[in-house]
């Protein structure tokens, strides 16, 4: 059984009647083989299932591209379903749990009033191709304005951690470098957010690299995930 009682939870989406966390390294590890879950894997995905209570029948991941790809999910179906090719997850549906596996690379929850709430997976790539405004021009095109959502950016790899090389560099911020240097992915995530429209936004302290006791990192050598997942509940 797994225990989501010691999770990071984002209390700032609790008005909203929205649950949303990040699970730790003590949770488990959510990493998927390219080739599908083991045996041992579609447990611990079942078990995180069973953990979020009768009041969420359906959990939706992907494997992950690193791409902007987002998908709007209406379907009523229940159990575990895991998807091909993308990194972002839409509903309306209450009781659709969105799932996202990181391990530096931001998990960004979004939440409306109304009960929509996405969940997208951004590393530089995905930052870069913004994930974040297409996530937003969809929820726009189904009558969530962006003044209304509530963003979050939960625990990822800090600004003072994360070095890249000047092709990196200059994708993310559009300025040239001819030497490696640091950029802040959740710091590039709210400046996006704010000349989208966004007005409610906050952020995890939490960077997975300095906090590595906490959580898994890619760049300290972790081959494990922890998972971000976000719902509105049925009544």
């Amino acid at each position: 059984m797994i225990d989501l009682a010691t999770v990071d939870p984002v209390s700032a989406f609790e008005a909203l009647g929205v649950r949303a966390f990040t699970t730790t390294r003590h949770t488990a590890d959510f990493r998927i083989a390219d080739d599908g879950p083991d045996g041992a894997q579609r447990t611990t995905w079942e078990a995180l299932h069973a953990a979020l209570g009768p009041e969420v029948p359906r959990l939706v991941s992907a494997r992950q591209i690193h791409s902007a790809r987002v998908q709007w999910h209406d379907h009523a179906t229940s159990g575990w379903q895991r998807l091909e090719g993308l990194d972002g997850h839409l509903t309306a549906t209450r009781g659709t749990a969105l799932a996202v596996t990181v391990a530096d690379c931001i998990p960004i929850f979004v939440a409306h009033p109304a009960g929509v709430v996405g969940a997208l997976h951004a590393g530089w790539r995905g930052v870069a191709a913004g994930i974040l405004a297409e996530a937003v021009r969809q929820l726009e095109a189904h009558g969530c304005a962006a003044s209304e959502l509530w963003v979050h950016c939960g625990p990822a790899i800090s600004g003072r951690s994360y070095e890249v090389g000047p092709d990196v560099f200059t994708a993310l911020t559009g300025w040239e470098t001819t030497r490696p240097r640091c950029v802040d992915l959740r710091a590039l995530v709210a400046e996006q957010a704010k000349r989208l429209g966004v007005r409610h936004l906050s952020m995890s302290p939490h960077c997975t690299v300095e906090d590595n006791d906490r959580f898994f990192s890619h760049r300290r050598g972790d081959s494990g995930r922890q998972v971000a997942v976000i719902v509105a509940p049925e009544a």
